[in-house]
């Protein structure tokens, strides 16, 4: 029985430092999710207004531009799979590698050839090692991603789409990773980002002939008259090459901001479920150790009042 008492006693301290390991890691989630949720939350009006401004530029032009454009040159389809860096955020990585998967299948039965590139160390971890070809692979940012590192992405990604067959382009680019919702809420999310389809912000639709009606509609119901004209300079063409690259990097940026504060808010969750979990397994060893404890006196009174009666028998 005493052995029983320092197993359980062992265990108690194991559990103990885990869940010190537990709480630091909620509290640091905690106290990053806060800037995360804003960051994600203030990308949100500039996204509605650089969607507004090539809406209206895409009435006075046609959208036709390279990254608009479906290409039928190639079957390579490249696939950003956004993932955490570290551990211990329950299945938020998981759940995006399982919708990874069922992408990737579906691709390869419409004859595509899937093209993988990760932004997160698990990600990556996962397609090392079951030996999928890794093109390109961001790591160390998943929780908090540089300026620098969004545009890298979204620069690497263009340029893949824009190159020629030949030289590795791609017909297509999806990316794969978690919307945030709210601190109990985030959804894993399959988009297509390029051919690029504009969309508004608040869900006018694609901008094509059909957006651009809804869009001049709209806007003159608000301001009670037709759509208001414009002049460019320098010329939409110009303009609309300019606008369409900056909206597909802030669709990336938008993404990756998203992912990072979904991250976070898993990461918190878990580790407070963690913490709990532990101090319940602590009070159970206790009760436990304290049974066995008991159990160790119990015994020890009887050896004792045995071997009394005994010695007073004699």
């Amino acid at each position: 029985m005493a052995g029983n008492q320092r197993v359980y006693k062992q265990r108690i301290r194991s559990t103990q430092t885990l869940q010190k390991v537990f709480r630091a890691m909620e509290l640091i989630a905690s106290s990053r999710i806060g800037q995360a949720r804003r960051n994600a939350q203030e990308a949100s009006p500039y996204d509605h207004a650089l969607s507004q401004a090539v809406a209206a530029l895409g009435t006075y032009s046609r959208f036709e531009h390279p990254i608009t454009q479906e290409r039928t040159d190639t079957n390579r389809v490249a696939i950003l799979v956004v993932t955490s860096d570290r551990g211990m955020a329950g299945a938020y990585s998981a759940t995006i590698l399982r919708e990874t998967g069922r992408l990737i299948e579906e691709l390869t039965k419409d004859g595509k050839e899937p093209v993988i590139f990760t932004f997160g160390r698990r990600a990556q971890n996962y397609f090392s090692f079951r030996g999928t070809p890794i093109e390109f692979s961001w790591t160390g940012q998943s929780d908090r991603p540089s300026d620098q590192a969004i545009e890298e992405v979204a620069t690497t990604l263009l340029d893949y789409f824009l190159q020629p067959a030949e030289a590795g382009g791609v017909a297509e680019v999806h990316i794969v990773f978690t919307r945030y919702v709210s601190m109990v809420s985030q959804v894993p999310e399959v988009r297509r980002m390029l051919p690029l389809k504009v969309v508004d912000v608040e869900g006018a639709g694609e901008l094509d002939d059909a957006g651009n009606e809804a869009l001049e509609k709209e806007l003159a119901e608000k301001r009670g008259s037709s759509m208001p004209l414009y002049e460019f300079e320098p010329g939409p063409s110009e303009m609309l090459d300019a606008l369409l690259t900056r909206y597909m990097g802030t669709r990336i940026r938008n993404a990756l901001l998203q992912s990072a504060a979904s991250e976070l808010a898993s990461r918190q969750q878990a580790m407070h479920t963690a913490t709990d979990n532990a101090e319940d397994l602590i009070i159970t060893y206790t009760r436990l150790a304290n049974a066995a404890r008991q159990g160790d006196i119990t015994q020890e009174i009887t050896e004792i009042v045995s071997g009394a009666d005994a010695l007073g028998a004699e």
